[in-house]
């Protein structure tokens, strides 16, 4: 709460008023009468229009309360949310949000994520916002609803609502008179703009927010029922198969059409240009008949890749857009010392265990596609374009799917899905990709070069920091039709938009390209090529991971120079308090300072605040090292984490451990084989990931709970903070610093016998 805001308690309910906005309660119903007193003290109204963007998260963009909440007369409660369940476990948390405010048990209300027919729209669900924005929604949207019934029961028996209680759905007086909450309903319209002011509890009394509701997405996911998009099964169903180029802008010249026709099941096989598929009545009639397709098909040469060994030096030269992100001066003492180092990531790809997957179904002039797109609106934007349709006529339908981790191909086969269900009008159709159509057509996270420069004082501070990064775009989700692939492929293909950067504060390639420590002298250039050699888009943390990657190692160098414990180090360049908490309960449940245990042991230190906007992560680790092979093992992890008001326990310990581990992949071995020819990680031999065998074995995660505080997102947040605390502790066991990622296998095998 900054200093400008103004807190109203009214026993168990409190009201929030910013200051930097009045609204007009005339406008804006629903509020209590001791607020509007308030606030009809602290001056004149304001438009609407401005209105909302005094409002809580997704509320700013989706103000009216019956978006999110519908009660009908029966009684039945039915939640809304613009985001949707990538496997983070946000359905379950979002519900339990809901469930505080509205006083109710959350199995007695029906929750549903994002539908392009019913949700509102929440754009993207990225970037670890969903808590943040759909949650401080639903939790001033859910607290205003049941505010407006208990006032209406309240006029309605002519008593004081503070008399009044609320629960599972059933307001009660104290004379024992009661109505449900569809009785109540009838009393008042939710058709209202939400206020700025929400009648919220006492986080003292949350009996729902803060405590580890088991995860309602699990039960069919460990009993083999229909969790995901690729369990589905329709009436009438067929089944169908894309044939992608063999490489980028590549046309198709000739296939063998009729003799897939005469093939057991096949149905149609559908050609738009060099869009091909075949449908089928089987799924194994589909894929049989998708590779006798895919051989029997000529396509002209297409555009070359780069040469994987040339990357990074071109990306430099390819890098035309030239933005300066930070530059603060200071007057300071003389440097006596000055470090400069460079650092790179190559490509590598999303990964997804399930190929992408969709259904789409054409009907009387309508399409309906079930999709595990991170964003349903945006995709039938794109959809209506590329079907030249209007855009009320598409409904796009978010349904789980098996892995995602970013932009991976959800978008695409649900083009895919669209374009064949065209030609199967009123049959559903469910297409999937190929295990080495996920690999190949994949939007990968770039690869990326960073630089930095250094100085210390005499007493050994940081004077100045000089920071600079190449990267292409971690942004090419759906803006146009142009953006789908398969749009692309089409007779009259479409042009995909430009290639931008994404702004600050959040950033792309640049996020955490700023330092959090406070640092005298600060330069940070961006350098974006809006070329980008391979497909690329989104994926978890972004630029996040290679820069904290990078500033969290250089930190560790410039102490060892200093003659400084990595942690006190860090701590002396720290103002902000909540940082300083996460970096010393992290070093506190390691028991840091120490050294390793064992031969070919390290241990190393990292931290970050993820965007410098979310959630806080420090962690120290223990890892051990096979030098014949080149192996690391995670042994051992002290994660601390402060993500404001916690919803779900167990949820961000889930979530943090995810995260530590997919970034030990990331860090240690992902890499992207490619030649100038084709993509050659073309399945699961080809692209290495880490294996079960090599699993850390124990992660502590300690959370610092601060109820009351806003939400912050802590799904990406330990990716950045595990790659540098990994890159230390290599150090730290090798004598070795490595500043070329994957950092583990055979480059450290050779690095090691050097």
């Amino acid at each position: 709460m900054s200093g400008e805001d103004k807190e109203i308690n009214d026993g168990r309910r409190r009201f929030l008023l910013s200051g930097a906005l009045v609204v007009s309660f005339s406008m804006l119903p629903g509020v209590s009468a001791m607020a509007q007193e308030v606030i009809a003290d602290e001056g004149a109204a304001v438009h609407i229009g401005k209105a909302t963007q005094a409002l809580a998260g997704s509320l700013k963009t989706n103000p009216f309360l019956d978006s999110w909440i519908k009660i009908d007369r029966a009684g039945k409660v039915t939640v809304y949310t613009g985001k949707v369940e990538l496997g983070t476990g946000v359905r379950t948390a979002l519900l339990q949000i809901a469930a505080e405010e509205l006083d109710m048990a959350p199995s007695l209300i029906t929750f549903l994520t994002a539908d392009t027919g019913a949700s509102p729209d929440e754009g993207l669900t990225a970037g670890s916002h969903t808590i943040a924005d759909s949650g401080s929604a639903l939790l001033n949207a859910s607290a205003q609803v049941r505010g407006l019934l208990v006032d209406a029961a309240a006029r309605h028996y002519g008593v004081p609502a503070a008399t009044l209680s609320a629960r599972d759905a059933i307001i009660k007086a104290p004379d024992g008179r009661s109505m449900t909450y569809g009785e109540a309903v009838g009393l008042v319209d939710l058709h209202r703009v939400a206020s700025a002011v929400s009648p919220l509890k006492s986080p003292a009394t949350f009996d729902m927010i803060g405590t580890s509701l088991p995860r309602v997405d699990i039960p069919r996911k460990v009993t083999g029922g229909v969790a995901y998009v690729q369990d589905m099964s329709m009436p009438g169903m067929v089944h169908a198969r894309a044939v992608m180029p063999p490489v980028y802008e590549a046309r198709l010249l000739q296939t063998n059409l009729s003799a897939i026709l005469k093939m057991p099941g096949v149905i149609k096989v559908v050609r738009n240009g060099s869009l091909l598929a075949v449908v089928a009545k089987g799924e194994w009639q589909a894929v049989q008949a998708q590779r006798a397709l895919a051989a029997g098909s000529q396509w002209s040469e297409g555009r070359a890749l780069p040469d994987p060994a040339t990357v990074h030096r071109d990306l430099k030269v390819i890098s035309t857009e030239h933005i300066e992100i930070a530059n603060t001066h200071a007057v300071t003492g003389p440097a006596v010392k000055t470090l400069g180092a460079k650092y790179t990531r190559r490509y590598m790809m999303h990964g997804s265990i399930g190929p992408s997957c969709a259904v789409g179904l054409y009907q009387d002039g309508a399409m309906t596609i079930w999709t595990h797109s991170q964003g349903v609106y945006p995709l039938r934007d794109g959809l209506a374009e590329m079907l030249s349709m209007p855009k009320e006529k598409i409904r796009c339908i978010h349904v789980e799917g098996s892995g995602c981790y970013g932009h991976n191909g959800a978008d695409d086969v649900a083009a895919h899905a669209a374009l064949v269900a065209r030609e199967m009008e009123g049959q559903p159709v469910r297409v999937q990709w190929m295990r080495e159509q996920e690999h190949t057509w994949d939007h990968y996270t770039p690869a990326m070069v960073t630089e930095v420069s250094a100085s210390l004082d005499a007493n050994g501070s940081i004077v100045d920091w000089n920071y600079a990064l190449w990267s292409s775009s971690h942004n090419e989700r759906i803006v146009n039709a142009g953006r789908l692939i398969p749009a692309q492929l089409l007779e009259h293909p479409f042009v995909p938009a430009p290639s931008v950067p994404m702004v600050q504060p959040e950033g792309g390639g640049d996020r955490n390209a700023i330092p959090l420590y406070a640092l005298p002298n600060v330069h940070v250039m961006n350098n974006f090529s809006p070329t980008m050699p391979l497909h690329s888009s989104a994926m978890r943390s972004l630029g996040a991971h290679m820069n904290v990657f990078t500033i969290e190692t250089f930190m560790d160098e410039l102490a060892a120079a200093a003659g400084a414990d990595p942690v006190a180090f860090r701590l002396r360049h720290l103002q902000d308090p909540r940082a300083r908490d996460v970096i010393r309960l992290a070093a506190e449940k390691f028991g840091w300072p120490r050294a390793a245990r064992k031969r070919n042991h390290g241990v190393g230190f990292a931290f970050a605040k993820y965007k410098n906007l979310m959630a806080y992560v420090a962690l120290a680790v223990e890892i051990s090292v096979v030098p014949e092979t080149g192996q690391v093992l995670l042994e051992h992890a002290e994660v601390a984490v402060d993500s404001g008001q916690i919803v779900n326990p167990d949820g961000i310990r889930n979530q943090i451990e995810g995260g530590v581990i997919q970034s030990a992949s990331w860090t240690l071995y992902e890499e992207l084989q490619f030649d100038t020819t084709m993509i050659r990680s073309f399945d699961w031999s080809s692209y290495p990931i880490l294996r079960f065998s090599a699993v850390p074995r124990d992660i502590n995660v300690h959370l610092i709970d601060r109820p009351g505080a806003p939400f912050l997102g802590a799904a990406e947040a330990s990716m950045g903070p595990t790659a540098g605390a990994l890159g230390n502790a290599l150090f730290d066991a090798t004598g070795r610093r490595l500043r070329d990622m994957p950092l583990g296998g055979e480059s450290l095998r050779r690095q090691i016998d050097a």
